[in-house]
C-alpha cells in the first residue's frame, strides 16, 4: 500500500453556467445570468436550470457516434473531451491506453418522439406486438437498454476518445458520482494507476425523470426559489456533464502536465437518516480528511439538492453547515447551476478547483440566507459537501498546488 499525492491536472464541465472557467466565473458573480438559464417554461410546473449552445461536433467530430448518444451523453462526451484537452491527453496514444475511466450515470434515456409515435400508430390487438416489436427493432438507439446505460456511457467516451485503460461504471443518483471519484482517488494512493479519467452527466429535462421525482415528493413546482427557503419539495433539476483527470504528482511531473489542484481526500458513505445520522457521518468524514471545522481560508461548496430545504435533508445539511464552516465562505451551488444528480458532486469538485486555482470564492449566490453571511478573504481550500436527496452523504478536500 502506497500514499501518493493526487492530483487534478485537467477538467471539463459543460452546465448552465457554460462550458470555460472564464465563463462559469462571471455567471457565479451575476445573478441575471444565471437566472437567464432557468427555464420555467419548458417542463412546466418545474423549473430546470438548462445548458446553452455548444458545438458537440468539435469534441465528437464523427457524425456516427453523435447519433449514438442522447443529451445526457452528450453532455458526458463533450465534457470528457474538454478535460482530457486540458491535461494535454487528447490523441496521446500511449497514455491514453494507460488511463484509466470511472463513470457515474443514471438509466436509460427515453426516445421521446418514438414513443408518441408508438402509441400514436398502433394497430388492433390482432397485429400490435409485432407491430411494437418492429418499432423497437428499427427505432431504438443503443443507449435505449436502461441499465446497461453507464457501461455504454463508458463505451461510447471510449470510442470517441480512444481511452484504454480499465473501465468502472457506477449508476445509483448522487451516490454513484461521489463513488465514482472516491475509488479513482484510492486507486490512485493506492498505487493502482496513474492516470484516471472520471465523470459523470445528467440531462434535466427528461419527464419521465420528472414524473418519478415529482411522485416522490421532491421536485420545485410553480417557479423558481431560494435553496435555502424552498418547501421540503424543493429540487430544481440542473443539467451537466463533469469530468476530471486525476493523476499522480510523479505521472504529471514526468509528462510535464499542469497541475491545477491537489484532491486530498474523498469520503462518501451512507445512511438510513435517522435522526442526526448524515450530521454525524459528515463529522467522520472530516476527521478521516484530517480536516476540522473550516475557517475564513476554506470555502465550503455546498451540494445540498434542496430536497427537504424547510424540514428535512437540505435544513440539516444547512444546520451542520453553520455549525462547522461558521466562519468560512458557504456557497449552495444548486442556487445557480441546480441539482445535477450523478453529476452534482463532481460538477462542484470542477468548481472548487476553480476556486483554489483563483485564490478566491465567488460572491454568495443566496446573499439572504444567514448560512452563507460570511465574508470571503483569500481561500487556499475548498470543502465539497453533498447530501443526496434520499441517501448518499460525501465530501471531498480540494487544495491549492501551493
Amino acid at each position: 500500500m502506497t500514499d501518493r499525492e493526487v492530483c487534478i491536472t485537467g477538467y471539463g464541465l459543460l452546465s448552465p453556467l457554460g462550458e470555460t472557467p472564464a465563463a462559469w466565473w462571471a455567471a457565479l458573480n451575476d445573478p441575471a445570468a444565471r437566472h437567464a438559464r432557468v427555464d420555467e417554461v419548458a417542463t412546466p410546473p418545474f423549473p430546470i436550470h438548462t445548458i446553452g449552445d455548444y458545438d458537440l461536433e468539435t469534441q465528437v467530430p464523427r457524425p456516427g457516434d453523435r447519433r449514438a448518444m442522447g443529451p445526457m451523453m452528450q453532455f458526458g462526451a463533450y465534457a470528457a473531451g474538454l478535460a482530457l484537452d486540458m491535461a494535454g491527453l487528447k490523441g496521446e496514444a500511449d497514455l491514453l491506453q494507460r488511463t484509466h475511466m470511472i463513470v457515474a450515470s443514471g438509466g436509460g434515456e427515453r426516445d421521446l418522439e418514438l414513443d408518441r409515435q408508438i402509441l400514436e400508430g398502433a394497430p388492433g390487438p390482432d397485429e400490435r406486438d409485432a407491430w411494437i416489436t418492429a418499432q423497437m427493432a428499427d427505432g431504438l438507439r443503443p443507449t435505449l437498454f436502461l441499465a446497461q446505460l453507464p457501461n455504454l456511457f463508458a463505451g461510447n467516451i471510449s470510442i470517441v476518445y480512444k481511452v484504454s485503460g480499465s473501465s468502472r461504471t457506477f449508476m445509483g443518483e448522487e451516490a454513484a458520482g461521489a463513488d465514482a471519484l472516491r475509488i479513482a482517488h484510492r486507486r490512485l494512493t493506492a498505487g493502482q494507476g496513474d492516470i484516471f479519467l472520471v465523470g459523470a452527466a445528467f440531462a434535466s429535462e427528461r419527464p419521465e425523470i420528472q414524473i418519478s421525482y415529482n411522485a416522490g415528493g421532491f421536485l420545485l413546482r410553480g417557479g423558481f426559489a431560494d435553496l435555502w427557503s424552498r418547501p421540503d419539495a424543493g429540487i430544481c433539476f440542473g443539467a451537466a456533464g463533469a469530468f476530471l483527470v486525476l493523476e499522480s504528482r510523479a505521472s504529471a511531473e514526468t509528462r510535464g502536465a499542469a497541475v491545477r489542484a491537489v484532491l486530498r481526500g474523498v469520503e462518501s458513505d451512507r445512511t438510513d437518516r435517522r435522526a442526526g445520522d448524515p450530521a454525524q457521518t459528515a463529522r467522520r468524514q472530516l476527521e478521516r480528511m484530517v480536516a476540522g471545522p473550516a475557517g475564513a481560508e476554506t470555502a465550503v461548496l455546498s451540494g445540498a439538492s434542496g430536497a427537504g430545504a424547510a424540514t428535512g435533508i437540505t435544513a440539516a445539511e444547512r444546520t451542520f453547515l453553520e455549525g462547522v464552516a461558521a466562519g468560512a465562505p458557504v456557497r449552495g451551488l444548486a442556487q445557480a447551476v441546480g441539482h445535477a444528480v450523478e453529476a452534482a458532486f463532481l460538477q462542484n469538485v470542477i468548481l472548487a478547483t476553480v476556486c483554489t486555482e483563483r485564490g478566491e470564492v465567488f460572491a454568495p449566490l443566496s446573499p439572504e440566507a444567514a448560512v452563507e453571511a460570511a465574508g470571503a478573504g483569500p481561500i487556499v481550500r475548498a470543502l465539497v459537501t453533498g447530501w443526496g436527496h434520499v441517501r448518499g452523504e460525501a465530501m471531498a478536500l480540494v487544495e491549492a498546488t501551493g
